[in-house]
């Protein structure tokens, strides 16, 4: 038994190993056929699209100088507006700066200003208006003796029942 199972087993390999080598020869020329039609579209392809690469190559060897000099002009064109912004930038930071230095300036300005005439309103309220209460205060008394003292004395009208004004709000 032993040796009809290897000989079914040598036959089933057999046959393994032919319909591997079927497929590898259909492999081969699928890959044969692919292959040919791959180098004709390639073949193709480079005919008609040589004339017009080789036409623009031809452009870019004529447009060379110029792109050259327009690539130098570009470039010094950069550097100068670099070179311009600094300035500009220098220039702004100083203003800037100036600005912040003068606006310090004013408002140290006006600090002092308020804080002098706020002082010159003390001094004001101090010298002259307190004595000219006083002075004010003065006067009225003397008036007042001097209207008592002549018999001036001012009488308060009455209402119609007889009574003062200011009693009443008593």
């Amino acid at each position: 038994m032993d040796n009809n199972l290897l000989v079914f087993f040598i036959a089933v390999t057999s046959v393994a190993v032919v319909i591997q080598a079927g497929i590898l020869v259909a492999l081969f020329i699928t890959v044969r056929k692919s292959t040919a039609k791959m180098e004709a579209l390639a073949a193709d392809v480079t005919s008609k699209t040589l004339p017009k690469v080789e036409s623009v190559l031809a452009m870019m060897v004529e447009l060379r100088p110029s792109i050259e000099a327009l690539t130098e002009n570009v470039s010094e064109s950069s550097t100068l507006v670099r070179n311009q912004l600094g300035r500009i930038d220098a220039t702004l930071t100083d203003a800037v700066d100036r600005a912040r230095l003068q606006v310090i300036r004013a408002d140290e300005l006006l600090n002092r200003t308020m804080d002098k005439v706020e002082e010159t309103s003390e001094v004001v309220h101090k010298t002259v208006i307190s004595p000219l209460r006083q002075v004010n205060g003065l006067m009225a008394a003397i008036s007042t003796g001097v209207d008592v003292f002549f018999g001036q004395k001012r009488r308060h009208p009455k209402n119609g029942d007889g009574v003062s004004q200011d009693e009443m709000f008593i």
